[in-house]
């Protein structure tokens, strides 16, 4: 066994100094790594000595590239050039747009940390239809309204918990959750940032969709996107340019789901929205993975496994899911087994809470716009400290000064909306997945939002599959869930 370091990321004002000092030095590229990677299948030299004439020709190896990537259709070899991108200055709503590309990755600037001041996107379709004026006079009105929230709330947190707040090491801790709740006033147009890496098959995917977006940040970060990379790997970014399937297919289904919808009387309920539903499990959920466990610990066809499943008496089946379990520690992940059932959700999430969700992008998620029909989520903290109704005249004015803009350019006026508004999700996971987002949102540590809509998720989850589920729950009861099914260990 031989294993041989082949590169690692490096910060680009560093390669730029170093080709300032050595302008002959034409081999700072991913491609020349994608290029050797390529040929390993059909080249029997080392595929050390295929990197090191890789970078003797870079051009060359750019032609292999595209010959290969583009021509022969082999597209996971661009999947060997990575960038890292940082991205300052866009819009909270922009980021979800960003966040949709599930194979990348993203540290995002977070509100719950950091004190939030004026800084704000004015998009340009508001702009040219000069309601820049009422918009502008709008988010300042809620980030000063934030400042009044953060400065009530604050002392109401360090008088709820005077343990922690005697300690200076706490401070920080907890000013956050005066931030974190005070935030759901700020609107979806607060600038934000993040750091992102992703590979070039990716890069080239953002590029593309974002390009077909209908809004104009959003086609402007694909332009200055593609600007800031385009000279570094141009053998593995080709398509970038937005296609018709990208730019019609949502509006030719919002058209003709209307049509449906109308003829079928549909309309929205006048009742206050059911913020979690279990939509559907699959059927019999947990003798389905009692069958996967049993195919991977044999050497049977999964239909003798399923036939053995369902036959099997209570006891034998509770010792199966038992013995899956019992060497598990708290930051351990189910067995892969446990992704063959699979549970879907209909649910009405803040943007504050989206902006968690969202990151759990081995889900699969399908949201509708942002809607002021399902009122708003209000922190109760907000509640206590005497601010709610103040809190909702604000979400009473941020509404007018969106229906205006909705007459007018409806495509941006999302962006005046709070972390405070809701929208329509709807998210399709596995049991494996389920325990992730449970570790880690249902835990004491986790924001109050989230961790309210995953422990309303496991609740309904646990009905349809008890066994499978019988370990999920935060961090935090790991303990006490191992103690009550393994009463004896």
């Amino acid at each position: 066994m031989k294993i041989i370091l082949a590169g690692f990321n490096l910060d680009y004002e560093t390669i730029r100094e170093v080709q300032a000092a050595n302008p002959e030095a034409t081999h700072f590229t991913p491609e020349t790594l994608s290029a050797a990677y390529a040929r390993i299948s059909r080249n029997p030299a080392p595929v050390n000595e295929l990197r090191a004439a890789a970078r003797k020709e870079v051009e060359k190896a750019r032609r292999s590239n595209q010959a290969i990537v583009f021509d022969m259709g082999h597209s996971s070899i661009a999947e060997h050039a990575v960038f890292n991108i940082d991205v300052l200055g866009v819009s909270r709503l922009l980021v979800e747009e960003i966040e949709k590309f599930r194979l990348c990755s993203y540290t995002e600037k977070s509100q719950r940390y950091v004190l939030l001041r004026d800084d704000f996107v004015i998009p340009r379709e508001i702009r040219e239809t000069g309601l820049a004026e009422s918009f502008t006079r709008t988010v300042k009105a809620q980030n000063a309204f934030y400042h009044r929230l953060y400065e009530g709330l604050l002392p109401w947190v360090l008088d709820r918990n005077p343990e922690l707040a005697a300690s200076p090491a706490n401070r920080s801790m907890l000013e956050g959750w005066a931030k974190e709740d005070a935030r759901y006033v700020l609107c979806l147009a607060t600038e934000a940032q993040l750091g992102m890496t992703l590979n070039t098959r990716n890069l080239e995917l953002m590029l593309r969709r974002l390009a077909a977006c209908p809004l104009d940040e959003a086609r402007e970060y694909s332009r200055q996107l593609y600007d800031a990379t385009k000279e570094i790997a141009p053998s593995l970014v080709r398509y970038t340019a937005a296609t018709e399937y990208d730019c019609l297919t949502r509006d030719n289904l919002r058209e003709i789901a209307g049509t449906i919808i109308g003829k079928a009387g549909g309309r929205p309920a006048a009742r206050p929205p059911e913020e979690v539903r279990l939509a559907w499990a699959t059927p019999d959920a947990d003798t389905r993975t009692a069958a996967a466990l049993l195919h991977a610990a044999s050497r049977l066809p999964l239909v003798e496994c399923q036939g053995i499943a369902a036959s099997m008496a209570p006891d034998d089946r509770e010792a199966l899911f038992k013995s899956s379990f019992r060497c598990m520690k708290a930051w351990d992940t189910p067995l892969r087994e446990f992704e063959n059932v699979d549970l879907q959700f209909d649910l009405v999430v803040s943007a504050s809470c989206f902006a968690q969700l969202k990151r759990h992008r081995m889900a699969t998620l399908v949201t509708q716009d942002y809607d002021p029909a399902l009122d708003v989520t209000v922190p109760p903290s907000i509640a206590a400290i005497g601010m709610e109704r103040p809190f909702r005249e604000m979400m009473a004015r941020t509404e007018e000064t969106f229906e205006t803009i909705r007459r007018a350019v409806p495509l941006a006026a999302p962006y005046i909306l709070t972390n405070a508004h809701r929208k329509r999700v709807l998210m399709k996971l596995n049991a494996r997945e389920l325990y992730h987002i449970a570790r880690l949102r249902a835990d004491r540590h986790a924001q109050w939002d989230i961790r309210h809509l995953t422990g309303k998720m496991l609740a309904q989850a646990r009905k349809a599959m008890p066994l499978t589920l019988m370990m999920a729950g935060g961090k935090d009861c790991f303990a006490e869930l191992y103690r009550e099914n393994f009463p004896s260990t």
